[in-house]
């Protein structure tokens, strides 16, 4: 799976670099237009673990970018995107997700 972080680069500001660490500390726009021809990701609980891991944690969709995941895990794996795991999508082991850009958009009413 390749990124390209630098597309996100006009939505993310470097405020600080935390001491002895390298890490920096980011300071993210949190709004854009909703029909914007882009989505975010964002990883939940990447959390390193003996066994697991995630290096990559945020990022930008585009049409020319798509996210592609490959599932490592052997079983229980599950996706899902609005926060309610109960109406996940199994991603076992083998089993790969590309999340790109619908062609078709929705049209916001007001």
């Amino acid at each position: 799976m390749v990124q390209d972080i630098a597309a996100t680069a006009d939505l993310l500001a470097v405020t600080k670099r935390k001491a002895n660490t390298g890490k920096a500390r980011l300071n993210v726009k949190t709004e854009f237009a909703w029909d914007a021809n882009y989505l975010f990701f964002t990883v939940r609980e990447p959390f390193p673990t003996k066994t697991t891991g995630a290096s990559l944690v945020f990022g930008r969709v585009t049409p020319e970018t798509p996210l592609i995941l490959e599932s490592h895990m052997a079983e229980n794996g599950v996706i899902f995107s609005d926060g309610i795991e109960n109406d996940f999508l199994e991603f076992n082991s083998g089993t790969q997700a590309t999340i790109g850009i619908a062609e078709r958009k929705g049209v916001l009413v007001e």
